[in-house]
């Protein structure tokens, strides 16, 4: 099955009172690039998370997004840092001595001052951790999969349908290519007969000059190999995945083909069919740029 490199995927869960929510998306990418991003308290699990896409994607940037929700988490502690709300309870009495100003004591006054109260948080367990959040991380990578998959089908289809279209230029051009040589030489014995009568042109001569002709705009042998590459493409297609990079060799061989056929071409309905080649193996190259 051919897999697109854009996608996206998510899911939620949680894990020891806390919500978790990963995110997946990627694009294009010559390679596999991974980033992770994620609260700095849960890095422990990065390699985890990294291993584990690196199972199901060979290629393209993904971009992950895990966000760790704490807000609903059992076994939450407020504390009381003593020393500090002792030091500004002082603080507070010396500058109402010191501006002859009403003392305003209250709890509620110094609890508003920095790093009064904490929230403590239990130690967290890493490996229980990492488990429950490879579990949401695989559902987020099955949703992911899901639609890489069906934009997949939908490049597949569409670079089948343009090999067809491929099949068909490349019989015109086969079609075609005898029928120069002989309009050549037809040319060719008009033009002698203009210039020396019928009585002065040699046959033979002709016959040569067109076998000349016939082995420099010959392009039997560009045509064979661009059916062995359509069959090779079609036999990848059905392969599957991860083929993009191979499949990115063989579109420039169709090019280079094709280019030949142009260079060697003298005929005029040959050369706008090869322009209509090399505008569908171009559709075809950007829609491989898209495939795993």
């Amino acid at each position: 099955m051919i897999l697109s490199m854009t996608g996206y995927g998510a899911a939620e869960g949680e894990s020891r009172g806390l919500k978790l929510s990963v995110e997946l998306k990627s694009v294009n990418n010559r390679y596999l690039d991974i980033a992770v991003r994620m609260p700095r308290t849960f890095f422990f699990a990065e390699e985890g998370v990294k291993a584990a896409i690196q199972g199901r994607v060979s290629r393209g940037k993904v971009d992950v997004f895990i966000n760790v929700d704490s807000s609903g988490a059992e076994n939450m502690a407020v504390a009381v840092n003593a020393v500090l709300a002792r030091g500004y309870a002082a603080a507070l009495k010396n500058i109402a001595e010191l501006c002859g100003a009403k003392e305003d004591l209250s709890a509620s006054v110094i609890a508003r001052f920095p790093d009064v109260l904490t929230v403590e948080k239990p130690e967290t367990d890493s490996e229980g951790f990492t488990a429950d959040l490879e579990k949401i991380l695989t559902a987020a990578l099955d949703a992911f999969d899901a639609m890489r998959r069906r934009e997949g089908e939908a490049l597949r289809a569409d670079i089948e349908s343009r090999l067809c279209l491929i099949e068909e230029l490349v019989a015109r051009i086969g079609a075609r290519s005898p029928e120069t040589v002989k309009e050549y030489r037809e040319r060719l014995y008009a033009r002698m007969v203009e210039v020396l009568g019928t009585v002065g042109v040699e046959e033979q001569r002709i016959l040569q000059e067109a076998a000349v002709y016939a082995d420099r705009v010959a392009v039997d042998e560009e045509l064979v190999r661009l059916g062995s590459h359509i069959a090779q493409a079609r036999k990848m297609l059905k392969e599957g995945s991860p083929v993009g990079r191979k499949l990115d060799f063989l579109i420039q061989e169709f090019n280079r083909e094709a280019n030949t056929c142009g260079s060697k071409c003298a005929d005029g309905e040959i050369a706008r069919v090869v322009v209509d080649l090399k505008a569908e193996i171009e559709k075809i190259r950007e829609q491989v740029q898209n495939i795993e």
